[in-house]
């Protein structure tokens, strides 16, 4: 078991550029919609919600457009699932000016394949500064348990760079355990590949907690690994093994490393698993069938159960049984996170309980 600070006052912190996600109704297609449900949105606040509806204290890390009616929509959404979020307000600067990301996504429906648009244009998170939030008090005075980053908000822009940058060697300084997953995107990276190889070996490297599949660790980290494509989820487990022995040798800090696996059936019906290594041990979820309602932010779902479990001080096998959970969970709401309503709910789902609770 991993060993968590005692007298942190924050169980979890995240870092994120928050955003909205807009999805039609009723599993439409976003082309030929004029109806849309809006959600405050970002992968990093969809892995901080499980521990955040479980009662957990957790902190935000995040910019805010000044003033904006999206600001405002965002702030209360996060207040609603009982997070505390700390960050400057910034002045839009005109009708050109600073805006919050939109996702427009198309969630699918039976042989129709999810689609989703992502405009992030002048997001207000583009701008993140280590300056403008007071680290040491957070991370020194107040204390945290878990630091839990994203690529995409290191990739983001080269000032965002440098804040995940910033944050992780401050919470690393202060006895805050950090993690890590790597979501690569190409069009993040593009041009930009050798500066970013750079800072994420950097913060790999104070991480005791590394997520992602195999493709996140060769393109982030250079890790040498099997090539992509024809292999069975089966065949996916054993070469991921491979791959963390690599892993390890290379970032011996690394307590947790861990992947979700998921074969796509339909839209709608979906083959989810799970292979975390902690304890010195493989623990695996073996694929089984689970229904999709939406399956956006079921990876980062799992990621929350994980942590949580992590939290709780419990042992690895079972973390990884709760973060598996978590995410089949996450796949059953329209939202993009995991929104437990007790820990004996997401219980029922990992043993494949679903008669009616009464």
């Amino acid at each position: 078991m991993v060993t968590l600070r005692n007298d942190a006052q924050w169980a979890l912190c995240i870092a994120t550029s928050m955003g909205v996600r807009i999805t039609p109704d009723n599993h439409q297609a976003v082309h030929t919609s004029d109806r849309f449900h809006m959600q405050a949105t970002s992968a990093e606040s969809n892995v901080a919600s499980v521990a955040s509806y479980l009662g957990l204290p957790t902190m935000v890390l995040t910019n805010f457009v000044k003033d904006s009616p999206i600001s405002a929509f965002i702030k209360s959404s996060l207040r609603s699932r009982g997070m505390t979020f700390r960050g400057p307000d910034k002045d839009q600067g005109g009708a050109w000016g600073y805006r919050h990301q939109f996702n427009i996504a198309d969630s699918g429906y039976g042989n129709r394949a999810p689609r989703v648009w992502n405009d992030r244009a002048g997001e207000v998170g583009l701008d993140l500064d280590a300056a403008d939030f007071d680290l040491d008090q957070l991370f020194a005075v107040e204390g945290v348990k878990i630091l839990h980053l994203s690529g995409l908000v290191a990739a983001l822009s080269s000032k965002t760079t440098q804040f995940c940058l910033d944050v992780a060697r401050k919470a690393s300084e202060n006895g805050c355990l950090v993690s890590m997953d790597m979501n690569h995107r190409a069009s993040f990276w593009k041009g930009r590949e050798d500066e970013l190889r750079a800072a994420f070996t950097e913060i790999a490297s104070v991480c005791d907690i590394l997520i992602g599949n195999e493709e996140d660790f060769q393109l982030c980290l250079g890790i040498e690994g099997p090539e992509a494509g024809g292999e069975d989820l089966h065949d996916e487990i054993g070469s991921f093994k491979e791959m963390i022995e690599r892993i390890r040798e290379a970032y011996p800090r690394a307590q947790f490393i861990a992947t979700t696996l998921r074969e796509v059936i339909s839209v709608n019906r979906h083959l989810w698993g799970m292979v975390v290594w902690g304890d010195g041990e493989f623990h695996v979820a073996e694929p089984r069938e689970i229904g999709v309602f939406d399956r956006i932010g079921g990876g980062d779902g799992s990621v929350g159960g994980m942590l949580y479990g992590i939290l709780q001080g419990w042992p690895a096998e079972k973390c990884m049984q709760f973060g598996w959970a978590t995410g089949a969970l996450a796949a059953t709401s329209i939202n993009d996170y995991g929104a437990p309503a007790d820990e004996a709910q997401v219980w029922t789902i990992w043993e494949g309980n679903s008669r009616v609770q009464r």
